[in-house]
């Protein structure tokens, strides 16, 4: 996926290198899925979401389809294993006040609650960051708001330049869409048993990670299987695509 992003986009390895300052020898390694000059998961994550930057694919996306195929993602630390807020301190009856231990209980909660932000405010910083600033999830597909389509008017006809493509997924497969423009309708993981569905009024580009777990239809169509199973292919659809009669 990172070799046909990067060849899409017109990038060599080299060019791709200087744009993100990682050896040219680790982007060939990671295009060949070899993560192992790395030097481990926290530093393959970092490196796989800057290329992804780099080539139009969404960091997020690919750093989760990297923790399936590797072992899954870091266990985030739960402050409850750390300070149980529902448990009361029993203390003994003394003459004066424990400081020590209400200095120490303080201590722990201010401890916690900077581990808390920092965390948080890291993983929301990288995403507005990667993601332009944009509210919508990463792996949500892109939906036009709700209007009339001329289509709806009685007597009206649909847009001539009008495209449609329908995606049915059988497996789970990475998907890359965007219209003629370059603006991303989706970019993500399809779960297998859904369907989505993107509209464009001039043409949708489209890269599988799967071919053979996904079934198209264009303008009503259906296309069937874009490629084989396992196959990386990029698709591009116009409005010439025929339509059923």
């Amino acid at each position: 996926m990172l070799a046909t992003a990067r060849r899409a986009n017109g990038l060599t390895v080299g060019q791709l290198s200087a744009i993100t300052r990682i050896r040219e020898a680790l982007i060939y390694a990671m295009e060949r899925d070899d993560f192992s000059l790395c030097g481990g998961d926290f530093y393959a994550r970092g490196h796989l979401k800057a290329v992804s930057q780099a080539v139009g694919l969404d960091p997020a996306a690919m750093v989760n389809l990297y923790d399936e195929q590797h072992g899954g993602a870091p266990q985030p630390i739960r402050a409850a294993a750390v300070f149980q807020a529902d448990k009361r301190v029993k203390l003994r009856e003394r003459r004066g006040p424990n400081w020590t231990l209400a200095l120490g209980v303080a201590l722990a909660i201010v401890v916690v609650f900077g581990v808390m932000r920092a965390m948080g405010g890291s993983e929301e910083a990288h995403m507005a960051a990667v993601q332009g600033g944009s509210k919508v999830p990463p792996n949500a597909p892109f939906t036009d708001p709700p209007h009339r389509h001329p289509a709806d008017a009685k007597g009206k006809k649909k847009p001539k330049n009008l495209v449609v493509v329908k995606v049915k997924a059988k497996r789970s497969s990475y998907l890359n869409v965007r219209d003629a423009t370059g603006r991303r309708l989706f970019s993500g993981t399809i779960e297998a048993g859904k369907t989505s569905t993107w509209k464009s009024n001039s043409a949708v580009n489209m890269i599988i990670g799967d071919a053979g777990a996904v079934s198209l239809q264009v303008n009503g169509k259906n296309l069937g299987h874009p490629g084989n199973r396992g196959e990386t292919v990029q698709r591009t659809f116009g409005p010439s695509t025929p339509r059923p009669r």
